[in-house]
């Protein structure tokens, strides 16, 4: 299992974190505890790092790692995760095909999905998270997460 970061620099304004990590779900609390660590540099709610960012980041990771990449061993997911006095923006690219996120967004509170195994990551993120993008790069599939300091 390796971690590799691209670029990890303080600023003035705040501290940028980018890393690539493989398809391997392994590598996935190695990305949240390196993340948590930048939102402690900055001061960041302990409590909105412990649960809202730690559990969004490690369903947006896994999402990219099973669905996107479809866990192949040539395919890498991009992290970038920006982070400053006001806010926390985090970026998870893979390699797959898109999605649209309204359409797989479902409610796993309505009765019919209560016994789902699945489907739970989208809705985490949204309601955890201020703001939820989908968006295509350079051939990746790019999730945005953004989260405003209380």
């Amino acid at each position: 299992m390796s971690l590799r970061a691209e670029a990890h620099r303080p600023s003035p304004e705040g501290r940028l974190l980018e890393l690539e990590i493989p398809s391997d779900i392994g590598c996935i609390e190695r990305v949240v505890e390196a993340v948590r660590h930048e939102c402690e540099q900055v001061q960041f709610s302990e409590r909105l790092v412990a649960l809202n960012v730690r559990v969004a980041l490690a369903e947006a990771l896994s999402n990219a790692i099973l669905r996107g990449n479809r866990e192949r061993d040539d395919a890498f997911v991009r992290v970038r995760a920006q982070v400053d006095a006001t806010m926390i923006v985090l970026e998870v690219a893979d390699e797959g095909v898109g999605f649209d996120l309204d359409a797989c967004t479902v409610d796993p509170t309505a009765p019919e999905r209560l016994d789902a195994e699945d489907g739970r990551g989208l809705f985490l993120m949204r309601r955890l998270m201020h703001r939820v993008e989908r968006f295509d790069v350079q051939g990746r599939s790019v999730i945005r997460m953004t989260l405003f300091r209380e």
